[in-house]
């Protein structure tokens, strides 16, 4: 294991509601990351096909639209089956480079081999070196509104992967309020925790500082920096962008060090790569004073049991 290497965090837009078109942007951004010395890349929450920041899918309590099923049919449309035809490419960009990608998309249910599945999830991918894809974790709560579009994952997806670049793993935007949750992935031993977020405001800054702080590893913060000319004119909704801002998502992209040290960023209304060096002794030194699953523990009084059983509404035996 190297004791250090280059992370690349990648603040860009997708090409918005393109699955397609994005994963060619992603592919463009992940050579441009390797070539400049990255081992590690991260893109932000939902990359392909889109976060579909300012629409409402036609819903309101009670009813629902036409316009509103169109958006969703399009939208469902453009995500990403796992495994499928988007992973292959995704895991050949990662192979041509030599790099550990991780990568926010919007993942199509598709269980029993069928890709009919009607379910969408906010999920992260992991691939690694040889473009296998090592892992994925769904959303285990969508925020808000998000929940009229996506599905909740489970346990079973509480990924932590133990890899040359050390053990990697994290959440999805507002899990990183969900104290159980960071819990669970520090007793997973992550030491480079990636945090693919939609959240550009300036409080979110603390909460990246406060995980590192918390968990004694690096943060790699990641979000888009979109405006409102980048969506597609002709999407069902559309008209309901007009009261946005221009600025859709400022970014505010980050990396952390174990102690709560911002290296890089955060960089704010522009695309971006953000790099820095990360160095694994960082973690067990500022372990020093504070492990939060071993000496600064306190099993006797709390415990967490975590169920990571896939749970699935229908099962087939024999």
């Amino acid at each position: 294991m190297p004791n250090t290497y280059t992370a690349a965090v990648v603040q860009a837009a997708p090409v918005l509601f393109d699955r397609d078109a994005t994963i060619d942007k992603a592919v463009t951004l992940i050579a441009e990351a390797a070539a400049t010395g990255a081992s590690l890349v991260l893109f932000p929450e939902a990359f392909v096909p889109a976060y579909p920041r300012g629409f409402a899918f036609g819903s309101v309590v009670g009813s629902r639209t036409a316009e509103g099923r169109d958006l969703w049919q399009r939208y469902w449309s453009e995500s990403v089956d796992v495994p499928g035809p988007a992973t292959e490419r995704l895991g050949e960009a990662a192979r041509e480079h030599g790099v550990h990608l991780a990568i926010g998309v919007i993942e199509r249910e598709g269980r029993y081999g069928s890709a009919a599945g009607g379910t969408l999830y906010c999920t992260t991918l992991y691939f690694g070196p040889d473009g296998g894809l090592l892992g994925k974790h769904r959303k285990l709560k969508p925020t808000a509104a998000e929940r009229i579009v996506w599905g909740e994952g489970d346990g079973s997806t509480l990924t932590a992967l133990d890899t040359p670049l050390g053990t990697l793993g994290g959440l999805i935007c507002w899990e990183h309020y969900m104290p159980l949750a960071r819990a669970a992935m520090y007793g997973k031993g992550v030491q480079v925790w990636l945090a693919p977020t939609a959240d550009s405001r300036d409080a979110w800054q603390a909460t990246m500082r406060h995980i590192a702080l918390e968990g004694r590893c690096w943060v790699l913060g990641c979000n888009q920096f979109v405006t409102k000319d980048m969506y597609p004119a002709d999407l069902p909704e559309h008209e309901l962008l007009a009261s946005q801002p221009e600025i859709m998502s400022r970014g505010g992209s980050v990396i952390v060090s174990p102690l709560g040290e911002v290296v890089a960023g955060p960089l704010w209304d522009e695309e971006g790569i953000l790099y820095a060096e990360i160095d694994l002794d960082e973690v067990s030194r500022a372990k020093l004073d504070f492990d939060p699953v071993g000496h600064y523990a306190r099993p006797d009084v709390f415990r967490l049991i975590v169920d990571e059983r896939d749970k699935r509404a229908v099962e087939f035996e024999g």
